[in-house]
């Protein structure tokens, strides 16, 4: 038997079960927002949307001039 990928509301309470009662309102967006962002990077990677140290490096030098 095949076991589903968990939703994304699922993968939401799981996030929000993680924190303490009294987390504030700001509290969890903050942490549902970094889920998603880290979720996105995730997919990104596995993708290979992704850029090499180097290059990455070279566009920060480019900022500073």
């Amino acid at each position: 038997m095949a076991v589903s990928a968990p939703t994304p509301k699922d993968q939401l309470r799981q996030v929000l079960d993680a924190q303490p009662e009294d987390s504030s309102h700001e509290e969890l967006l903050r942490e549902l927002a970094f889920a998603c962002m880290v979720e996105r990077g995730l997919v990104d990677a596995r993708e290979g949307r992704v850029v090499d140290h180097a290059t990455l490096r070279a566009d920060i030098e480019s900022w500073r001039k």
